[in-house]
């Protein structure tokens, strides 16, 4: 299997991972300038908060040289080895970028509660270019932190989320380094070292929660807001379909749902299917970029003898259609009748055999029934057919129409013909009232099919298709 039969990432896909790919660029030669910015400062005023800061800046670049290769991996499609993608790489980043901010600040705040409790505190100069220098680093801190959360909101990135919340840790320290130099200034040298702890407490707790929401997608914890939103799209399904299990989960800003429901046994393969598709589709709506694989299964029929004995003799793998399905109340219980499509290239034993196996099987699956009888059809190959002109059919039009209009009072909706290999084929639409129930409407339609036949016996079949009408009942 190739990578291609896997799954390609899409256009706007790549799109969106070249953004990424931009922006924690960008962090990185942010994080460089405030360094040095920092570093010098620090050095030349003696201010543990600057010199906690370029430290703190420091971490920035690790992380964000974490996070630019985590997101170059991270939009790699999916492989033989990695098939739901790359995509956890961001959220690896993520935690490694919180163990670095815990780490650092852990020391910084041990750091500045030395400086607090020791009786010869180091003294820190306040000159008004140091201000200067962190007006400069708030300003880039403001730019980055909103450039990086507007980036990861709109591509749903957990690493330029982290580096956004990092940022803002970032600006808030910076700030209170800005204030504990300002109390430096009027005399109070404890201010710095208590800047410091403020930056260090901060970093901390972004560090936690970061770690934490890391953590939750790394374990495939269920993303609460899209539970919700997952089951207030399944909630309008059919009442015949049934829920049976829902799990999500979530990396890098794509969801991964898995769905298993239940339908009628007697449901076919084609019916089966496009509940699936509808399922997908209900789920890609209320969560678009998602990935959604839907698993179908019979729902345990113990009511219904009729579905429960489709379904049985479907599971014959030489059945491909079955129909006429009679349940009789005969004396103290029931009996059931049933006719069965097999492939037409069989021998009659082989259709025997194949007989004898659907009646096993109903006998097993409905132990309430009597007896079981089975009539087994050929499947009926391709009928090659044409259309003729319309003088070839002018007679047998004019019967269909006063036949439709005799017995719902309307002329037919369309009337086509073909002639098949058997013979010629009319197909008729009528419009009966929708709030008709099916039975009265099928009995119509019966009628017109009958009438027609006696009338134009030379029609090799009637097929009537009956639409709702929006009028008045007839």
């Amino acid at each position: 299997m190739s990578a291609a039969a896997i799954g390609e990432p899409s256009a706007e896909e790549i799109a969106s991972a070249r953004a990424r790919v931009r922006t924690a660029t960008f962090s990185v030669v942010a994080a460089c300038s405030l360094i040095a910015l920092k570093l010098v400062a620090g050095l030349l005023t003696g201010s543990l908060g600057l010199l906690a800061e370029a430290a703190h800046s420091g971490t920035d670049l690790v992380a964000a040289l974490l996070t630019l290769y985590a997101l170059r991996v991270a939009i790699r499609p999916p492989d033989l080895e990695h098939q739901y993608g790359h995509g956890k790489a961001e959220h690896l980043a993520a935690l490694g970028e919180s163990a670095f901010l815990a780490l650092v600040s852990a020391f910084i705040g041990y750091e500045a509660l030395h400086r607090l409790l020791a009786s010869n505190a180091s003294q820190v100069e306040a000159h008004w270019w140091a201000l200067l220098v962190l007006g400069v680093v708030i300003v880039i801190d403001a730019s980055r932190a909103l450039i990086s959360m507007r980036a990861s909101r709109r591509h749903h990135s957990a690493a330029l989320a982290a580096n956004a919340l990092h940022f803002a840790s970032d600006l808030a320290g910076s700030f209170a380094v800005l204030v504990g130099l300002v109390f430096v200034q009027f005399g109070y040298h404890s201010a710095d070292s208590i800047a410091a702890l403020i930056v260090a407490v901060l970093v901390i707790a972004a560090a936690a929660r970061m770690a934490a929401e890391s953590v939750g997608v790394l374990m495939d914890q269920a993303p609460a807001d899209s539970q919700d939103a997952i089951d207030r799209a399944l909630a309008g399904l059919d009442d015949s379909v049934q829920i049976q299990r829902v799990r999500a989960r979530h990396a890098a800003g794509r969801h991964f749902v898995d769905v298993v429901v239940g339908v009628p046994p007697d449901s076919g393969l084609g019916q089966a299917h496009a509940t699936a598709d509808h399922i997908e589709d209900t789920v890609r709506e209320a969560l678009p970029n998602s990935d959604v694989l839907v698993h179908v299964e019979p729902l345990d029929a113990t009511g219904d003898l009729r579905e429960r004995a489709t379904a049985a003799a479907l599971s014959v793998a030489e059945v491909r259609e079955v129909h006429n399905v009679r349940v009789m109340h005969v004396g103290d219980g029931y009996e059931l009748s049933l006719h069965a499509k097999v492939p037409g290239d069989q021998t009659l034993d082989a259709a025997h055999d194949v007989a004898e196996r659907v009646e096993g099987a109903i006998q097993v699956s409905v132990p309430e029934l009597l007896r079981v009888y089975t009539h087994i059809e050929p499947l009926a190959a391709t009928d090659w057919a044409s259309k003729p002109s319309s003088d070839e059919v002018t007679q047998e039009r004019a019967v269909i129409e006063s036949v439709v209009r005799r017995h719902t009072g309307a002329d037919p909706l369309d009337v086509r013909f073909r002639d098949s290999e058997n013979g010629r084929v009319a197909f008729v639409t009528v419009s009966l009232p929708g709030e008709q129930p099916l039975q009265v409407a099928h009995r119509r339609a019966g009628l017109v099919e009958h009438e027609v036949r006696e009338r134009r016996p030379e029609l090799a079949d009637v097929v009537v298709h009956t639409e709702p009408a929006t009028g008045e009942p007839v």
